[in-house]
């Protein structure tokens, strides 16, 4: 009953359930180099020391990513004698997803294995591949809470861990959701759904969602080109065409606003090498 009342609360201030505006994405943290780069990374990531690392947070999802390389390819048939071999591999935690403790065989699953594609295709389109001919670059995203938007945090976690890694991209890939959700009786467009609101717009939490007037939208862009690199609607679109094209401005709405998060991260990474390098860096236990 007391849930019942805050939800109706919220939806006369216009505010979605998580106290949000319709427009505002979840808090997001971003820590490049969450792993020293000089470090065994344990069975789930790459055996060997990894080249970039980055932690983010958006809301109550958080995504791992560890990047590996260029480095040598291990088989002769896999090399590519113009560019780089690009190898994706995501994988949840057995504790991510609440309510659910099992455990996830990445190479039988189909939605990590969709996913892991999905990353890749999205990563390609930025990093200079035909700068490593004949060589190889492994992203592995490790999924250790997920809220909703696995995928969209992923994206931006593997973007932040290759520039760790110092691998050239044409520009930052920013990834954010959208989409048109039915919240206390008003239909409109909400930006970086949670998984609430995921399961309420797909129909897939048993709680009557899934309806011709709901979308979800995941997006990923390279903001400063104004690029999309990735657009997947699983969602039947009552309105056509105009109802996609307002979703996925807002989307790519989102990605701005994720840019800026992004590129602040960057910065003070850069500031904190920069003082390691000067002699002035300084270690608080204070930020773990």
């Amino acid at each position: 009953m007391a849930s019942t009342r805050r939800t109706d609360i919220l939806s006369l201030v216009h505010l979605r359930s998580d106290g949000r505006r319709p427009h505002e994405i979840r808090h997001m943290s971003c820590h490049l180099g969450a792993l020293p780069s000089t470090t065994a990374c344990g069975s789930a990531l790459p055996t060997s020391a990894c080249s970039g690392s980055s932690l983010v947070s958006m809301g109550l999802t958080q995504v791992l990513c560890v990047v590996r390389g260029p480095c040598d390819v291990g088989r002769r048939s896999e090399e590519l004698p113009d560019r780089a071999t690009l190898e994706v591999n995501m994988r949840t935690a057995p504790f991510s997803p609440p309510g659910d403790r099992r455990n996830v065989n990445p190479t039988t699953d189909r939605r990590l294995i969709e996913q892991s594609h999905l990353l890749q295709k999205a990563l390609s389109a930025s990093i200079l591949l035909h700068l490593y001919p004949k060589s190889k670059i492994s992203v592995t995203v490790m999924v250790l809470a997920d809220d909703g938007g696995r995928l969209e945090a992923a994206i931006n976690a593997a973007t932040l861990a290759l520039m760790d890694a110092g691998i050239p991209l044409k520009d930052m890939v920013c990834a954010c959701s959208a989409g048109r959700w039915n919240a206390g009786g008003s239909d409109e467009i909400v930006v970086d759904l949670n998984r609430r609101e995921i399961q309420a717009a797909t129909g897939t939490g048993g709680g009557g969602g899934g309806t011709s007037d709901t979308i979800y939208l995941p997006v990923a862009t390279m903001p400063q080109r104004g690029t999309i690199v990735l657009s997947q609607c699983e969602s039947r679109l009552s309105g056509g065409a105009e109802a996609f094209g307002e979703v996925l401005e807002a989307a790519m709405g989102g990605c701005q606003m994720v840019m800026e998060v992004m590129a602040a991260a960057v910065r003070e990474r850069g500031a904190s090498l920069w003082k390691a390098k000067e002699g002035k860096a300084s270690v608080s236990l204070d930020d773990w």
